[in-house]
């Protein structure tokens, strides 16, 4: 009985092993170590300058220009108030005194402020009148009008400061009195209201002046009587604005009520 061949070994190279897959990480250390908003977590945020918000002291910032303002205006008004009323009533005093021979006498002769000169009083009023037209103006035309307060203060104290020393007035009064062109009064002085026409001048100056300085902040009576004429004007067109049945929405808003749109 002949022996049965053992099989011959395969010949073929082997199956080479395929590489083994490599291990994927746990999950959470994936969530440890990927974006921020995969791991749910805020994203980290900039500096508010990066942002684009304002810095916290703006509003501080702006507290005081507000109350600067107020400050000033009120301090303005009353600067400027009080020294128009001081030039005008100064302007109506006694400024020089003085006598002149007449027939073989003297008679005593005296010269207010308007007798010597009407410039500070017509100043004090223009000045009154630019501090009210203040208000009324805006941008180039606020500091147009601040410069005429400023200019009318400072000429109602220059010409009652030259005034304070004037003989002419009386000069002139001595003249027409005795009727004698060439007379000339004697014995003259000066009284202090002259003086204090110059103060009343400068006070007027210092509201010409702030208001060069802060009239930028102060409001305006123009901008809110645009406002109130705009939102008045607003409300009449809103009001006066008839309802168009056809309109899709006003149908929409028929059939909501439970009407019927198509029907008389």
């Amino acid at each position: 009985m002949s022996a049965v061949p053992s099989p011959k070994p395969s010949t073929s190279p082997p199956l080479s092993a395929s590489p083994p897959l490599s291990a994927s990480p746990p999950l959470s250390a994936s969530l440890e170590r990927g974006d921020p908003h995969e791991r749910g977590e805020p994203h980290e945020q900039g500096t508010p300058h990066e942002q684009g918000t304002p810095p916290s002291h703006s509003r501080t910032d702006a507290a005081p220009t507000v109350t600067n303002g107020r400050r000033s205006l009120a301090a303005a008004l009353l600067l400027g108030a009080l020294g128009a009323v001081v030039v005008l009533l100064a302007s109506g005093q006694t400024w020089a005194e003085g006598s002149t021979a007449v027939g073989g006498g003297t008679l005593s002769l005296d010269a207010d402020g308007r007798d010597v000169s009407g410039a500070p009083a017509a100043l004090a009023l223009v000045g009154l009148a630019a501090l009210v037209a203040v208000f009324a103006v805006r941008r180039t035309g606020r500091v147009l009008v601040s410069v005429l307060l400023a200019l009318s203060g400072a000429g109602a104290a220059a010409t009652a400061f030259l005034g304070a020393s004037d003989r002419s007035a009386l000069d002139e009064k001595a003249a027409s009195t005795s009727g004698d062109a060439a007379a000339a009064v004697s014995g003259l002085t000066h009284t202090g209201w002259p003086y204090v026409t110059v103060a009343g001048g400068l006070l007027i100056l210092a509201a010409g002046l702030l208001a060069l300085r802060f009239g930028a902040v102060w409001p305006s009576m123009g901008g809110r009587y645009e406002r109130t004429e705009a939102d008045s004007a607003g409300q009449r067109r809103t009001a006066r604005a008839p309802r168009d049945p056809e309109r899709p929405e006003e149908l929409w808003k028929a059939l909501d009520r439970g009407e019927d749109p198509t029907g008389d």
